[in-house]
């Protein structure tokens, strides 16, 4: 429910700030005084484009902030999921800068418009006649059908289904179109893979591999060098070890004599030990060291393998190689596992269909049930505003389509005249049958479930006396379990408001102001026998009004 509007700086008007309360709100004013400005500011806090247009004095913003009671609308999951503050006197604000630029907030939270706009729809309805091709859309027809019918978990769960169904259809044509491309790739594929596999890269260091080529390709050089080295350690004359050993056996002779040389012959023997063990490591080797051609072939082969593999494949590294190869790996089992995958993804598609056919019929046996009820209160609905002859024929006919909101067509047809044939609202009715039409469907949904605020813009057009009573009287009715505005002309309908506003003009300073003024009971004496009578207003107007305001 809309608690509170201040306006500053839009269009003719320069400050306004104003409080409603439920029921039925009246506004009124003569043409021109700037009702059509009053719906502009709310729709621009619904969500609405502004332009610099807007401001009335475009040197400064342009400010329109709205106070919301929305405890009673189940907004709480809106509000997580947009990241906003949650409250239950809920602020929106929206800011025209001088620059051009528009700013949102909800809650002082900054948010888009197409946020603002969602949250818009589900705070005030502004209807007129121009919003009655709303009645001629099949959503909102369904909409209306289902809230009578009390089908509406049913629908949340079919569209749930749906999802799920959508989503697993969609999953089953991937899985299809990857049958279709690894049957096209798998040959290769399968090539690819062995030639990997036969590389046994597994665990393999390529580092060790081209150190092994090596030492096998310079086995000759390694064999001499060695045998160069053995002679060099060994000879019996020259070699290395006898001369340390000699050497070891004069500084054991110093050691004898003096004991400052001991020192120096451990470390002289330290080195005779050193060298003898590195002399049997080099006999060693030597004696390995043979020439193996064909060991030399396997591993110069093995190295080429990989070389061609990194080639092929545009890598550097044995490790990129086994990831193709994990890969590839995949590929062929995905390839080996895809029918039962596609197996699997028909069932869990027949499953769905299945439970979304059942839903969907529990679905339509409601709607039927209810179209009795909505044609009954409509027609009766409609004769009391001057249409006694409207007769409406809904038909719901199940097909085998899954569309958004079950497996039913809908024919909404209306016939306004006694004999006439039955045909689709905008063609069957004029724009004040529509206007009337529309206004019974919300007092219909009113009863069944909490509407948003809703603002009748002058939808009392081209009717009078007592329809416009009528009229008056359902829009009363509604008032007392929503919050609802009235713009109107007529003084039957003015006088059935719980409060009453008049909007009017103001020149000051040769300056036109747009104000909005909260009448008082005399004040609303006096409008209303004004509407009646006219500009003079006539003690019999006067007294008309008041019996108005006590009816």
């Amino acid at each position: 429910m809309l608690t509170q509007l201040s306006i500053k700086n839009f269009a003719l008007i320069d400050s306004l700030q104003v409080e409603f309360d439920k029921g039925l709100t009246i506004i009124t004013g003569e043409t021109g005084a700037g009702k059509s400005i009053l719906l502009g500011g709310l729709a621009l806090i619904l969500g609405k484009r502004a332009d610099l247009s807007s401001l009335k004095d475009t040197t400064r913003k342009c400010v329109i902030e709205a106070e919301f009671s929305i405890k009673k609308y189940k907004l709480k999951n809106f509000f997580e999921t947009n990241d906003i503050d949650y409250d239950h006197h809920t602020i929106v604000r929206r800011e025209i800068l001088p620059s051009g630029k528009s700013r949102a907030f909800i809650n002082d939270v900054p948010v888009r418009l197409g946020v603002l706009n969602a949250l818009g729809d589900q705070l005030i309805d502004i209807h007129s006649q121009h919003q009655t091709l709303q009645l001629t859309d099949n959503q909102f027809q369904f909409q209306v059908i289902d809230t009578l019918a009390n089908v509406t978990e049913e629908v949340v769960s079919y569209q749930t289904l749906l999802n799920a169904y959508q989503k697993s259809k969609k999953e089953l044509q991937k899985v299809q179109e990857e049958q279709a491309d690894l049957e096209k790739e798998h040959d290769y594929n399968m090539f690819l893979l062995k030639e990997l596999e036969e590389a046994k890269l597994e665990g393999l260091v390529l580092a060790d591999v081209e150190a092994q080529y090596e030492r096998l390709n310079n086995a000759e050089d390694i064999k001499t060098n060695l045998s160069a080295s053995e002679q060099l350690l060994s000879d019996e004359q020259v070699g290395v070890l006898h001369l340390i050993s000699e050497l070891q056996t004069t500084s054991g002779k110093l050691s004898d004599i003096a004991p400052e040389f001991q020192q120096l012959s451990e470390r002289i023997k330290s080195v005779y030990i050193e060298l003898d063990d590195i002399y049997s490591e080099v006999t060693n080797l030597q004696a390995n060291a043979e020439f193996d051609p064909e060991m030399l072939e396997q591993i110069a082969g093995k190295l080429q393998k990989i070389f061609d593999l990194q080639k092929k494949h545009n890598v550097l590294t044995v490790e990129e190689l086994l990831s193709i190869q994990n890969v590839l790996a995949e590929k062929a089992q995905v390839s080996e596992n895809i029918d039962d995958i596609i197996i699997a993804k028909e069932k869990e598609l027949q499953q769905l269909q299945s439970q979304l056919k059942t839903i969907a019929t529990t679905i339509h046996k409601k709607r039927i049930a209810g179209i009795p009820t909505l044609t009954e209160q409509l027609e009766t609905m409609l004769g009391t505003l001057g249409m006694p002859n409207a007769r409406f024929n809904i038909k719901i006919a199940q097909t085998d389509q899954f569309h958004a909101n079950g497996m039913d067509d809908l024919e909404f047809l209306f016939a306004a005249n006694k004999g006439g044939n039955f045909n689709e609202l905008k063609k069957a009715a004029s724009g004040g049958e529509l206007s009337r039409v529309m206004l019974c469907i919300k007092a219909i949904l009113s009863k069944y479930m909490q509407l948003p605020t809703i603002m009748f813009d002058e939808i009392d057009t081209g009717v009078s006396g007592e329809v416009a009573n009528k009229m008056a009287k359902i829009m009363q009715n509604m008032g007392k379990s929503m919050q609802v505005f009235s713009i109107t002309h007529l003084p039957q309908i003015a006088a059935k408001g719980k409060q009453h506003f008049k909007v009017y003009k103001e020149d000051v300073n040769e300056v036109t102001t747009t104000h909005l003024k909260q009448l008082q009971d005399d004040e609303r004496v006096r409008e209303i026998a004004q509407m009646l009578s006219g500009a003079k207003i006539l003690d019999s107007a006067l007294a008309n009004a008041k019996e108005l305001l006590k009816s």
